[in-house]
């Protein structure tokens, strides 16, 4: 069965820091992409950020870039997001993802890899609020 677990959200102020985890287990890890994902209340599901688990590809949102990092521990099967300079719009519940990398995906990954809808595994989500 295949589980997406993430973890360290919480509330944190404006230039503070934040480290998302993200433990997977039921499936290859280095066979899939993973993607963070964050939705805040009204708006719709955004893409922030992706790793590619084989070959280390990472892309990130515009809106993220500079401030966010994605990682991955391929022996502890774990994608971390490590988040710096949060700002109060960061604020949202920020989901991880899988999709298995399939020689599509991985052809075109920066188009697909920040699109919700590539995804078919989802964790739970993990609440960040940061506060101005």
């Amino acid at each position: 069965e295949v589980q997406l677990v993430e973890s360290g959200g919480g509330l944190v102020q404006a230039g503070g820091s934040l480290r998302l985890s993200c433990a997977a287990s039921g499936f290859t890890f280095n066979d899939y992409v993973i993607g963070w994902f964050r939705q805040a209340p009204g708006k719709e599901r955004e893409g922030v950020s992706c790793i590619s688990s084989s070959d280390g590809r990472t892309y990130y949102a515009d809106s993220v870039k500079g401030r966010f990092t994605i990682s991955s521990d391929n022996a502890k099967n774990t994608v971390y997001l490590q988040m710096n300079s949060l700002k109060p719009e960061d604020t949202a519940v920020y989901y991880c993802a899988a999709d298995f990398a399939s020689r599509t995906l991985l052809r075109r990954l920066w188009v697909l890899c920040l699109a919700p809808d590539e995804y078919d595994y989802w964790g739970q989500g993990t609440q960040v609020t940061v506060s101005s």
